[in-house]
Protein backbone atom coordinates (compact mmCIF):
# COMPACT_ATOMS: atom_id res chain seq x y z
CA UNK A 1 0.00 0.00 0.00
CA UNK A 2 1.34 3.44 -0.95
CA UNK A 3 0.04 5.88 1.66
CA UNK A 4 0.25 9.66 1.67
CA UNK A 5 1.58 9.29 5.25
CA UNK A 6 4.54 7.32 3.90
CA UNK A 7 5.59 10.40 1.94
CA UNK A 8 5.11 12.78 4.88
CA UNK A 9 6.12 10.81 7.98
CA UNK A 10 9.57 9.58 8.92
CA UNK A 11 8.73 6.39 10.79
CA UNK A 12 12.37 5.84 11.74
CA UNK A 13 12.50 9.26 13.38
CA UNK A 14 9.21 8.65 15.18
CA UNK A 15 10.67 5.54 16.80
CA UNK A 16 14.12 7.09 17.18
CA UNK A 17 15.92 4.25 15.40
CA UNK A 18 18.41 4.17 12.49
CA UNK A 19 17.29 3.02 9.05
CA UNK A 20 19.30 -0.19 9.36
CA UNK A 21 17.69 -1.13 12.70
CA UNK A 22 17.30 -4.88 13.18
CA UNK A 23 14.02 -6.58 14.09
CA UNK A 24 14.96 -7.27 17.73
CA UNK A 25 16.00 -3.68 18.46
CA UNK A 26 12.93 -2.37 16.63
CA UNK A 27 10.57 -4.45 18.77
CA UNK A 28 12.37 -3.55 22.00
CA UNK A 29 12.23 0.16 21.16
CA UNK A 30 8.56 -0.01 20.22
CA UNK A 31 7.58 -1.73 23.47
CA UNK A 32 9.47 0.85 25.51
CA UNK A 33 7.83 3.76 23.70
CA UNK A 34 4.38 2.13 23.84
CA UNK A 35 4.63 1.84 27.60
CA UNK A 36 5.91 5.40 27.93
CA UNK A 37 3.19 7.00 25.78
CA UNK A 38 0.26 4.68 26.52
CA UNK A 39 -2.93 6.69 27.24
CA UNK A 40 -3.37 4.82 30.53
CA UNK A 41 -0.02 6.25 31.68
CA UNK A 42 -0.99 9.77 30.60
CA UNK A 43 -4.79 10.04 31.06
CA UNK A 44 -6.35 13.04 29.36
CA UNK A 45 -3.18 13.94 27.45
CA UNK A 46 -4.28 14.27 23.81
CA UNK A 47 -0.69 14.87 22.66
CA UNK A 48 0.39 11.60 24.27
CA UNK A 49 -2.53 9.80 22.63
CA UNK A 50 -1.48 11.09 19.20
CA UNK A 51 2.16 10.16 19.89
CA UNK A 52 1.04 6.66 20.88
CA UNK A 53 -0.90 6.23 17.65
CA UNK A 54 2.05 7.50 15.58
CA UNK A 55 4.34 5.00 17.32
CA UNK A 56 1.92 2.17 16.58
CA UNK A 57 1.60 3.20 12.93
CA UNK A 58 5.37 3.42 12.50
CA UNK A 59 5.98 0.03 14.06
CA UNK A 60 3.21 -1.60 12.01
CA UNK A 61 4.99 -0.62 8.80
CA UNK A 62 8.64 -1.12 9.81
CA UNK A 63 8.04 -4.49 11.48
CA UNK A 64 6.58 -5.93 8.28
CA UNK A 65 9.49 -6.72 5.90
CA UNK A 66 7.43 -6.22 2.75
CA UNK A 67 5.88 -2.95 3.88
CA UNK A 68 9.23 -1.69 5.14
CA UNK A 69 10.84 -2.37 1.75
CA UNK A 70 8.04 -0.50 -0.01
CA UNK A 71 8.22 2.36 2.49
CA UNK A 72 11.99 2.73 2.04
CA UNK A 73 11.56 2.75 -1.75
CA UNK A 74 8.86 5.39 -1.64
CA UNK A 75 10.82 7.60 0.73
CA UNK A 76 13.97 7.26 -1.35
CA UNK A 77 12.02 8.15 -4.48
CA UNK A 78 9.89 10.97 -3.21
CA UNK A 79 12.19 12.61 -0.70
CA UNK A 80 9.13 13.66 1.25
CA UNK A 81 7.20 14.92 -1.79
CA UNK A 82 3.43 14.79 -1.90
CA UNK A 83 1.30 13.04 -4.51
CA UNK A 84 -0.59 15.99 -5.96
CA UNK A 85 -2.63 16.52 -9.06
CA UNK A 86 -0.74 17.26 -12.27
CA UNK A 87 -1.48 19.92 -14.84
CA UNK A 88 -0.67 23.59 -14.80
CA UNK A 89 -1.54 24.00 -11.12
CA UNK A 90 0.87 21.26 -10.12
CA UNK A 91 3.99 22.75 -11.63
CA UNK A 92 6.81 22.88 -9.13
CA UNK A 93 4.68 21.22 -6.46
CA UNK A 94 6.55 17.93 -6.28
CA UNK A 95 3.62 16.13 -7.90
CA UNK A 96 2.97 12.57 -8.98
CA UNK A 97 4.95 13.06 -12.20
CA UNK A 98 7.96 14.41 -10.29
CA UNK A 99 8.21 11.32 -8.14
CA UNK A 100 8.21 8.97 -11.10
CA UNK A 101 10.62 11.25 -12.94
CA UNK A 102 13.11 10.74 -10.12
CA UNK A 103 12.53 7.02 -10.35
CA UNK A 104 13.48 6.98 -14.06
CA UNK A 105 16.29 9.51 -13.95
CA UNK A 106 14.36 12.60 -14.99
CA UNK A 107 14.26 15.85 -13.10
CA UNK A 108 12.27 19.05 -12.84
CA UNK A 109 10.27 19.67 -15.97
CA UNK A 110 11.49 16.40 -17.45
CA UNK A 111 8.63 14.73 -15.65
CA UNK A 112 6.28 16.03 -18.34
CA UNK A 113 7.94 13.70 -20.88
CA UNK A 114 7.15 10.51 -18.98
CA UNK A 115 4.20 8.79 -20.66
CA UNK A 116 1.83 6.36 -18.89
CA UNK A 117 -0.32 3.74 -20.51
CA UNK A 118 -2.45 0.77 -19.44
CA UNK A 119 -1.26 -1.48 -22.27
CA UNK A 120 1.94 -2.74 -23.81
CA UNK A 121 2.88 0.48 -25.60
CA UNK A 122 6.55 0.04 -26.42
CA UNK A 123 7.14 3.77 -26.36
CA UNK A 124 5.75 4.40 -22.90
CA UNK A 125 5.63 2.97 -19.40
CA UNK A 126 3.06 0.34 -18.47
CA UNK A 127 1.18 1.99 -15.59
CA UNK A 128 -0.12 -1.36 -14.33
CA UNK A 129 3.43 -2.75 -14.06
CA UNK A 130 4.63 0.47 -12.49
CA UNK A 131 2.03 0.47 -9.75
CA UNK A 132 2.65 -3.23 -9.26
CA UNK A 133 6.06 -2.26 -7.87
CA UNK A 134 4.26 -0.80 -4.87
CA UNK A 135 1.88 -3.67 -4.23
CA UNK A 136 3.49 -6.84 -5.58
CA UNK A 137 0.68 -8.66 -7.35
CA UNK A 138 -1.68 -5.77 -6.62
CA UNK A 139 -1.80 -4.12 -10.04
CA UNK A 140 -4.30 -1.54 -11.16
CA UNK A 141 -8.03 -1.82 -11.57
CA UNK A 142 -10.60 0.45 -13.10
CA UNK A 143 -13.80 1.37 -11.28
CA UNK A 144 -16.18 3.85 -12.83
CA UNK A 145 -13.37 5.44 -14.83
CA UNK A 146 -11.23 5.90 -11.68
CA UNK A 147 -7.97 4.00 -11.11
CA UNK A 148 -7.03 2.63 -7.65
CA UNK A 149 -3.43 1.58 -6.99
CA UNK A 150 -2.56 -1.09 -4.42
CA UNK A 151 -4.62 -4.03 -5.64
CA UNK A 152 -8.13 -2.97 -4.63
CA UNK A 153 -11.01 -1.35 -6.39
CA UNK A 154 -13.49 1.24 -5.26
CA UNK A 155 -16.94 0.30 -4.05
CA UNK A 156 -15.77 -1.69 -1.02
CA UNK A 157 -13.73 -4.41 -2.74
CA UNK A 158 -11.01 -5.98 -0.58
CA UNK A 159 -7.28 -6.30 -1.33
CA UNK A 160 -5.93 -9.09 -3.51
CA UNK A 161 -2.95 -9.87 -1.29
CA UNK A 162 -4.96 -10.76 1.83
CA UNK A 163 -2.79 -8.40 3.94
CA UNK A 164 -3.19 -9.11 7.65
CA UNK A 165 -2.68 -6.91 10.68
CA UNK A 166 0.00 -7.70 13.22
CA UNK A 167 -0.66 -9.85 16.27
CA UNK A 168 -0.24 -8.00 19.57
CA UNK A 169 0.44 -9.30 23.07
CA UNK A 170 -1.08 -8.42 26.43
CA UNK A 171 -1.00 -9.86 29.92
CA UNK A 172 -3.33 -10.15 32.88
CA UNK A 173 -3.08 -11.57 36.38
CA UNK A 174 -5.91 -13.47 38.06
CA UNK A 175 -6.31 -14.78 41.57
CA UNK A 176 -6.58 -18.53 42.00
CA UNK A 177 -10.37 -18.61 42.41
CA UNK A 178 -10.98 -16.42 39.33
CA UNK A 179 -8.73 -18.63 37.19
CA UNK A 180 -10.60 -21.72 38.33
CA UNK A 181 -14.10 -20.33 37.78
CA UNK A 182 -13.48 -17.96 34.84
CA UNK A 183 -13.26 -14.18 34.80
CA UNK A 184 -14.21 -11.21 32.61
CA UNK A 185 -11.33 -8.76 32.11
CA UNK A 186 -10.85 -5.45 30.31
CA UNK A 187 -7.61 -5.03 28.36
CA UNK A 188 -5.85 -2.02 26.84
CA UNK A 189 -4.88 -2.28 23.16
CA UNK A 190 -1.75 -0.70 21.63
CA UNK A 191 -3.90 1.79 19.71
CA UNK A 192 -5.39 3.11 22.93
CA UNK A 193 -8.65 1.21 22.66
CA UNK A 194 -10.03 -1.32 25.12
CA UNK A 195 -11.60 -4.73 24.77
CA UNK A 196 -13.52 -6.83 27.26
CA UNK A 197 -13.19 -10.60 27.07
CA UNK A 198 -14.11 -13.65 29.09
CA UNK A 199 -11.28 -15.80 30.45
CA UNK A 200 -12.49 -19.42 30.37
CA UNK A 201 -12.78 -21.44 33.57
CA UNK A 202 -9.76 -23.55 34.39
CA UNK A 203 -7.10 -21.31 32.82
CA UNK A 204 -3.59 -22.16 34.02
CA UNK A 205 -0.69 -20.02 35.14
CA UNK A 206 1.45 -19.15 32.10
CA UNK A 207 -1.26 -20.11 29.60
CA UNK A 208 -1.68 -18.14 26.36
CA UNK A 209 -5.13 -17.32 24.99
CA UNK A 210 -5.54 -16.17 21.37
CA UNK A 211 -8.34 -13.67 20.77
CA UNK A 212 -9.10 -13.74 17.06
CA UNK A 213 -9.30 -10.41 15.26
CA UNK A 214 -8.48 -8.32 18.35
CA UNK A 215 -4.97 -7.31 17.25
CA UNK A 216 -3.81 -4.49 15.00
CA UNK A 217 -6.05 -3.58 12.06
CA UNK A 218 -5.06 -4.64 8.56
CA UNK A 219 -2.65 -2.29 6.75
CA UNK A 220 -5.02 -2.11 3.77
CA UNK A 221 -8.78 -1.68 3.55
CA UNK A 222 -10.65 -4.97 3.74
CA UNK A 223 -7.69 -6.89 5.16
CA UNK A 224 -7.92 -9.24 8.11
CA UNK A 225 -7.02 -7.83 11.56
CA UNK A 226 -4.37 -9.55 13.65
CA UNK A 227 -4.97 -11.47 16.86
CA UNK A 228 -4.41 -10.56 20.50
CA UNK A 229 -2.22 -13.03 22.38
CA UNK A 230 -3.12 -12.85 26.06
CA UNK A 231 -0.61 -14.16 28.61
CA UNK A 232 -2.30 -15.23 31.85
CA UNK A 233 -0.59 -15.31 35.24
CA UNK A 234 -2.31 -16.87 38.24
CA UNK A 235 -1.55 -15.87 41.82
CA UNK A 236 -0.81 -18.80 44.14
CA UNK A 237 -3.38 -19.87 46.75
CA UNK A 238 -2.36 -20.20 50.42
CA UNK A 239 -4.00 -23.66 50.69
CA UNK A 240 -4.62 -25.14 47.28
CA UNK A 241 -2.18 -26.11 44.57
CA UNK A 242 -2.82 -27.49 41.10
CA UNK A 243 -1.69 -30.52 39.11
CA UNK A 244 -3.38 -30.45 35.73
CA UNK A 245 -7.09 -30.18 36.54
CA UNK A 246 -6.64 -31.65 40.02
CA UNK A 247 -6.54 -29.50 43.14
CA UNK A 248 -3.98 -30.43 45.79
CA UNK A 249 -3.59 -29.65 49.47
CA UNK A 250 -1.78 -30.89 52.56
CA UNK A 251 -4.14 -32.43 55.13
CA UNK A 252 -2.90 -32.35 58.73
CA UNK A 253 -4.04 -35.27 60.94
CA UNK A 254 -3.11 -36.19 64.48
CA UNK A 255 -1.02 -39.22 65.35
CA UNK A 256 -4.07 -40.83 66.89
CA UNK A 257 -6.22 -40.22 63.78
CA UNK A 258 -3.54 -41.70 61.56
CA UNK A 259 -2.92 -44.69 63.86
CA UNK A 260 -6.49 -45.51 64.85
CA UNK A 261 -8.40 -44.15 61.82
CA UNK A 262 -10.91 -41.29 61.65
CA UNK A 263 -13.25 -39.29 59.43
CA UNK A 264 -12.07 -35.70 59.01
CA UNK A 265 -13.26 -32.59 57.09
CA UNK A 266 -11.32 -31.33 54.07
CA UNK A 267 -11.79 -27.77 52.68
CA UNK A 268 -12.94 -27.29 49.07
CA UNK A 269 -12.23 -24.38 46.72
CA UNK A 270 -15.82 -23.12 46.87
CA UNK A 271 -15.52 -22.48 50.60
CA UNK A 272 -17.27 -25.67 51.75
CA UNK A 273 -15.93 -28.91 53.18
CA UNK A 274 -16.10 -32.59 52.31
CA UNK A 275 -15.58 -35.57 54.65
CA UNK A 276 -12.79 -38.06 54.00
CA UNK A 277 -12.01 -41.28 55.80
CA UNK A 278 -8.58 -41.88 57.28
CA UNK A 279 -7.89 -45.60 57.43
CA UNK A 280 -6.16 -47.00 60.55
CA UNK A 281 -2.40 -46.99 60.13
CA UNK A 282 -2.37 -44.28 57.44
CA UNK A 283 1.21 -43.00 57.02
CA UNK A 284 2.25 -39.42 56.44
CA UNK A 285 2.43 -38.68 52.69
CA UNK A 286 -0.46 -40.89 51.59
CA UNK A 287 -2.74 -39.14 49.09
CA UNK A 288 -6.51 -39.35 49.50
CA UNK A 289 -8.58 -38.66 46.37
CA UNK A 290 -11.95 -36.91 46.40
CA UNK A 291 -13.61 -37.35 43.00
CA UNK A 292 -15.01 -34.35 41.13
CA UNK A 293 -13.85 -31.65 43.55
CA UNK A 294 -11.05 -30.26 41.37
CA UNK A 295 -10.93 -27.71 38.53
CA UNK A 296 -13.83 -27.61 36.08
CA UNK A 297 -12.41 -27.61 32.55
CA UNK A 298 -13.75 -28.29 29.04
CA UNK A 299 -12.81 -31.94 29.11
CA UNK A 300 -14.27 -32.54 32.60
CA UNK A 301 -13.72 -31.85 36.27
CA UNK A 302 -10.59 -32.86 38.12
CA UNK A 303 -10.27 -34.35 41.61
CA UNK A 304 -9.21 -33.04 45.00
CA UNK A 305 -6.00 -34.70 46.18
CA UNK A 306 -5.41 -34.47 49.94
CA UNK A 307 -1.91 -35.44 51.08
CA UNK A 308 -1.85 -36.70 54.66
CA UNK A 309 0.60 -34.95 56.98
CA UNK A 310 0.83 -36.57 60.43
CA UNK A 311 1.27 -33.86 63.05
CA UNK A 312 3.70 -34.69 65.86
CA UNK A 313 2.63 -33.08 69.16
CA UNK A 314 5.06 -30.48 70.47
CA UNK A 315 4.16 -30.99 74.14
CA UNK A 316 2.98 -34.11 75.94
CA UNK A 317 1.21 -34.44 79.22
CA UNK A 318 2.60 -36.96 81.67
CA UNK A 319 -0.18 -39.38 80.82
CA UNK A 320 0.38 -38.98 77.06
CA UNK A 321 4.13 -39.45 77.50
CA UNK A 322 3.55 -42.70 79.38
CA UNK A 323 1.29 -43.91 76.58
CA UNK A 324 3.91 -43.11 73.92
CA UNK A 325 6.63 -44.82 75.94
CA UNK A 326 4.44 -47.88 76.25
CA UNK A 327 3.91 -47.83 72.48
CA UNK A 328 7.67 -47.61 71.97
CA UNK A 329 8.25 -50.61 74.16
CA UNK A 330 5.58 -52.60 72.38
CA UNK A 331 7.02 -51.68 68.97
CA UNK A 332 10.69 -51.73 69.96
CA UNK A 333 11.63 -54.70 67.78
CA UNK A 334 10.47 -53.00 64.57
CA UNK A 335 13.02 -50.97 62.57
CA UNK A 336 11.19 -48.66 60.12
CA UNK A 337 14.49 -47.88 58.36
CA UNK A 338 15.58 -51.45 57.69
CA UNK A 339 14.28 -51.51 54.11
CA UNK A 340 15.76 -48.06 53.43
CA UNK A 341 19.21 -49.17 54.53
CA UNK A 342 19.05 -52.37 52.52
CA UNK A 343 18.12 -50.53 49.33
CA UNK A 344 20.83 -47.91 49.87
CA UNK A 345 23.67 -50.44 49.93
CA UNK A 346 25.71 -50.69 46.69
Amino acid sequence: MVSQDWMEKDFYAILGVPKDVDEKTLKKTYRKLARQWHPDAKPGDTAAEKKFKDIGEAYAVLSDPEQRQQYDAVRAMGGGARFTAGGPGGAGAGGFEDVFAQMFGGGGGGARNVRFSTGGNAGGIDLEDLLGAFGGAGGFQQQGGQGFPGGFAGGGHGPRGGARGHDVEASTTLDFHAAASGETVTLSKPDGGRITTRIPAGVKDGQKIRLRGKGEPAPVPGGEPGDLILHVAVRPHPVFGREGDNLTLDLPVTFAEAALGATVPVPTLDGGTVKVKIAPGTPSGRVLRVKGRGIKARKGTGDLLAKVQVVVPQRLSDKAREAVETLREEDGSTDPRAELMARARP
